[in-house]
């Protein structure tokens, strides 16, 4: 495997860096909470500080393993913790590279409390990305580790709208927007003090204002939150994280996993009870009794908020900015301003279904990108 020097690397970020500058200028990008002007302040570590904190990537300090790569736990030597993902030496295929490069050129120019930011990272004897270690973990090991207590519904909504926000920042605040094509319970890790940081940029995409969506090949993500226009068509835009997002929200809402063991997906179980309005069935049973409660206002909102998101034609699912209206505003909810027409209520993807209890993780189609400046 060929590795850029460190040189070539900050070359590489010098030039990213001035080409989002000229952009900004360009589209007049308005940002959501931060200031895109503000510099990555990342830095270069050497291998041997990143292998000193983790102990020689010691097998006890492993946290986190994914397809392509592993995250390990480290401290410093000036006592602060960190993660460090690395790309694993047997990831020899071009484009694990490539996803690994382009997560850098992501996340290094992105900055808000809702989205992991860049640390660090290291190409010297392979691969390194650094972090600030999430001391919480991820949502999915909050919510499905057994061990685990219930989660009180005052969490799970500042968790949801927390989300909700930051993605809302990746679509609308970045000088360039970024579809992430992977929300899901395991890439949203909390702080200690529960606030949800998005993270794990491996499949995220670029898409530059004059285009309406990518059209992508390899097929890639998790099933149990592809949206159907992407599972069928490869089609990407930001529906496709609404989507996504809507399935994480029923997780919140629920306690469940995006898949369970008779591959029902969560999304599929839920359809049915939100179109009937019996929305109590959908609460965690842990949250029903045991002194814990929920705020029925809320729970409303958030029911409301997915049913919209998880809707099977893009075309009628909100923005992120529209979530996050319904999820927090105060007053009544306007359910008639998101009425569909009859005809396309309740239509589904033939076979989607199907096809997704047939597969378990991602799957390919051809090695090729493409893109689409017309309208959707």
């Amino acid at each position: 495997m060929k590795y850029i020097r460190t040189n070539s690397l900050k070359r590489l970020f010098s030039l990213k860096r001035r080409s989002f500058e000229e952009e900004s200028v360009k589209e007049s990008v308005v940002p959501v909470t931060t200031k895109n002007s503000q510099r990555p302040t990342w830095r270069c570590f050497s291998f041997e500080e990143i292998s000193l904190a983790t102990n020689a990537f010691n097998s006890e300090n492993l946290v986190g393993r994914g397809g392509y790569a592993e995250v390990y736990k480290g401290v410093l030597q000036d006592g602060e913790e960190i993660a460090v993902k690395r790309l694993t030496k047997t990831s020899t295929d071009d484009r694990k590279e490539k996803d690994f490069l382009t997560e850098i050129g992501t996340i290094g120019h992105v900055c808000h409390p809702n989205v992991l930011s860049l640390f660090g990272c290291c190409i010297d004897n392979g691969l390194y990305l650094i972090f600030q270690f999430s001391s919480r973990g991820s949502v999915a090991s909050l919510f499905h580790d057994v061990n685990s207590p219930p989660v009180d519904w005052k969490t799970r909504y500042k968790i949801a709208v927390g989300t909700a926000r930051g993605l809302h920042y990746l679509h609308k605040g970045c000088q360039r927007r970024i579809i992430h094509r992977d929300i899901k319970s395991s890439n949203v890790l909390l702080t200690k003090d529960f606030e949800p940081q998005i993270s794990d940029f491996g499949l995220a995409k670029w898409l530059p204002s004059q285009w309406t969506h990518h059209s992508i090949a390899p097929i890639e993500g998790t099933f149990g939150h592809l949206a159907p226009e992407y599972f069928m068509h490869g089609i990407v835009d930001e529906k496709t994280d609404v989507f996504a997002f809507g399935v994480f929200l029923l997780e919140i809402i629920s306690g469940r996993k995006p898949v369970d063991g008779s591959h029902l997906s969560l999304h599929s179980w839920a359809k049915p009870i939100l179109n009937k309005g019996e929305i109590e069935k959908l609460v965690d049973p842990r949250l029903q009794g045991g002194g814990y409660e929920y705020d029925v206002t809320q729970l409303n909102r958030l029911c409301f908020a997915a049913s919209l998101c998880i809707r099977s034609s893009s075309m009628w699912r909100p923005a992120m900015s529209e979530v996050l209206e319904v999820m927090t505003e105060e007053g009544e909810l306007e359910k008639e301003r998101w009425k569909m027409p009859e005809e396309e209520d309740g239509q589904e993807f033939w076979g989607f279904e199907d096809l997704e209890y047939e597969c378990d993780t991602s799957f390919s189609v051809s090695p090729q990108d493409s893109i689409s400046t017309g309208s959707s």
